[in-house]
């Protein structure tokens, strides 16, 4: 068992040394577990690391500050390594051997769909930062979300298409492979259609590198805006491999773009393009200028919505435990079911019936290699 990767626990005034012995047989400490699972390391690595540098910042803070109950929290993080099946698996052990208390994760709506079940059958909350497929919470009970969902991001992605870029025929160009992809463009073309044209709609799998014979076609079809709802290294590609066929139109996508490889492998060929997310750190509260500016001295960058997402999640379950009083699940679930008005680094958070965060969206446009703000749709 690697420290660095399976257990991250923060007890003020202890060694490394014996953080790592409580980590690995279990011993009873006056701590409150929680479970975490994030990939780490593979082709979506940017989530998972924004995911736990949120997270764990939020616990850094909390048990700077005494903890909750008068007990520190113990982070438990193992990595999926963006693989299919992982997901189960770590949930399966934080539940089943590490007896967490709760679990947070994952970014991904495959992967959250993966770990949802077995959190749901075994009566154990869990909070995802990001998973906006709208199955995940549908999965159960004690399984909820900090995010909007799909059905609101198509919205916003639809009108902005129409309204602000006059757009009156599209291109969509879909991962095959993931759930949350297959989603949002389900969502943008039930709205797209409604006084706009499909006119072209092709599919790739996550992962490919030669996107040249679907761009062809979608070139050929002669729309004004393409709509990409995939992860941000598929994105990259494709959209410098559009560049170099002349496919010049604004290409629109959602929170799925958000990832530093984005613009690393992307630069220019991303240049001008807009997608929606949940949080721009140029705008926002005090709350969200203070978090900025403590990830910022503990990272050493500028926090993404991922990583303030994640945060919001960490923060959000300690208040649960807080308002529950104790660490008994069904009571924790109670707690965040009954979240309202939430003062988060995103926003106000309010949990509606479905455990979905009633959230705005901004619009970010790429400007000079950043993604800049343009606005907030409200739901």
């Amino acid at each position: 068992m690697t420290f660095g990767l399976r257990s991250f626990a923060f007890l003020s005034g202890l060694t490394a040394a014996t953080l790592f012995l409580v980590g690995c047989n279990g011993e009873k400490e006056d701590t409150i577990r929680i479970g975490e699972y994030a990939s780490l390391s593979g082709k979506e690595a940017n989530y998972g690391n924004a995911q736990h540098e949120g997270i764990q910042l939020a616990f850094e803070q909390v048990n700077a500050e005494g903890g909750v109950l008068g007990k520190k929290i113990e982070l438990l993080t193992d990595d999926d390594a963006s693989k299919a099946g992982e997901a189960s698996n770590i949930v399966n052990k934080l539940i089943s051997k590490d007896n967490v208390v709760a679990v947070l994760g994952e970014v991904t709506s495959g992967r959250s769909l993966e770990a949802a079940p077995i959190c749901q059958q075994y009566g154990v909350p869990m909070v995802t930062p990001a998973a906006t497929n709208p199955r995940v919470t549908q999965t159960g009970d004690y399984i909820f979300r900090v995010c909007f969902i799909d059905s609101f991001q198509g919205a916003v992605m639809v009108n902005f298409a129409k309204n602000s870029l006059h757009a009156k025929k599209v291109a969509i160009f879909t991962d095959i492979k993931s759930d949350y992809s297959k989603g949002l463009a389900e969502f943008f073309r039930k709205g797209f259609t409604e006084g706009g044209e499909i006119v072209a709609e092709l599919d790739y799998s996550g992962g490919d590198k030669d996107f040249k014979a679907q761009l062809t076609t979608i070139k050929n079809s002669n729309p004004d805006v393409v709509f990409v709802p995939g992860h941000y290294t598929d994105v990259a590609l494709i959209r410098i491999q559009s560049r170099q066929l002349g496919l010049n139109v604004p290409f629109l996508g959602g929170d799925g773009w958000e990832g530093s490889d984005l613009l690393t492998i992307g630069k220019e060929a991303v240049e001008g393009d807009y997608f929606s997310s949940h949080y721009s750190p140029d705008r926002g509260s005090a709350k969200a200028k203070s978090f900025v500016e403590a990830y910022q001295k503990r990272w050493g960058k500028t926090p993404g919505a991922i990583a303030a997402l994640s945060y919001d999640a960490a923060m959000i379950l300690t208040d649960a435990i807080r308002r529950a009083d104790g660490v008994d699940r069904a009571k924790i679930r109670e707690a965040l079911a009954a979240t309202k008005d939430f003062e988060g680094v995103t926003g106000k958070i309010t949990m509606n019936e479905h455990r979905d965060a009633v959230k705005s969206a901004v619009i970010l446009q790429i400007k000079n290699g950043v993604p800049t703000y343009l606005e907030t749709i409200e739901p």
